[in-house]
């Protein structure tokens, strides 16, 4: 079995590798494509993998064909690759391609799993979302979350909740990011070098994820076993609430989900 990667970026790159380092697929069973050469030349420097500058040629000889294209993209490349897709199981990475414009583009017949990867998957602690068409068996669905689980954690859900995925985890490391340059920043203000400041506040919230995930305890209960009476964490907490931290959250990813649907 042999899987292909149309568009050889940073997100595909980091399945790439995980799937190398995972042992779900040797070096000669991918391929990737891509119109930049140079693009085409660090992958074939950094995983030893095959590449060409042909979708449909890579279409072709792959089983498994992972889209990697920005959205606009889209539509140029299933005209590509239509008439190459009998067979194939087609993975897509973007948000706002819903699974009704990819059948009318590659096919009725086309098995397609959407997916919605975030650039954790980086450094190996991605969250990807995963919806299917009729013609993905269950088998095929379980495959493939094995192999998307290689940068980190995979989960079906309707696809109808797409959009939320995409501002929920797709698009909120941005948010991440920069809740920890302003968290940097005001201890750089407090006499902090910034590079200490920056390990200091990354830490911190590698650390507040983790417990919410393997405590299973609600993040407001996590939050209030920090807050003690007349303390300093309460008084922070106070400020973020009068600045409206939460409201400013939930427009930001109302906006997401908005701009979703623009695709």
């Amino acid at each position: 079995m042999k899987i292909g990667f149309i568009g050889c970026g940073n997100m595909a790159s980091a399945f790439i590798g995980g799937l190398l380092d995972k042992g779900f697929f040797g070096a000669d069973e991918i391929c990737a494509s891509d119109k930049s050469e140079k693009s085409l030349e660090r992958a074939r420097e950094k995983f030893g993998i095959s590449t060409t500058q042909s979708n449909p040629e890579l279409t072709e000889k792959c089983d498994i064909v992972v889209l990697s294209v920005k959205p606009q993209f889209y539509d140029t490349v299933m005209k590509e690759i239509r008439d190459k897709t009998k067979d194939k199981l087609i993975i897509t990475f973007a948000p706002g391609i819903t699974l009704r414009r990819l059948s009318e583009g590659l096919g009725e017949d086309t098995k397609i799993i959407r997916t919605m990867p975030n650039t954790p998957a980086l450094a190996g602690e991605g969250m990807t979302g995963v919806c299917r068409n009729k013609n993905v068996s269950d088998e095929e669905l379980s495959y493939i979350l094995g192999l998307l689980s290689c940068v980190g954690a995979a989960e079906v859900v309707d696809e109808g909740l797409m959009d939320c995925v995409v501002a929920v985890s797709g698009s909120s490391p941005a948010y991440v990011f920069m809740f920890i340059e302003a968290m940097a920043d005001a201890a750089v203000a407090g006499g902090m070098a910034r590079s200490t400041a920056y390990r200091f506040a990354a830490q911190a919230v590698l650390g507040s994820a983790k417990m919410v995930l393997e405590t299973g305890l609600h993040p407001g209960e996590l939050k209030d076993m920090v807050c003690s009476p007349g303390g300093t964490t309460i008084a922070a907490v106070k400020v973020l609430e009068e600045k409206g931290l939460r409201a400013a959250v939930m427009s930001a990813m109302e906006k997401c989900m908005d701009a979703c649907k623009g695709f």
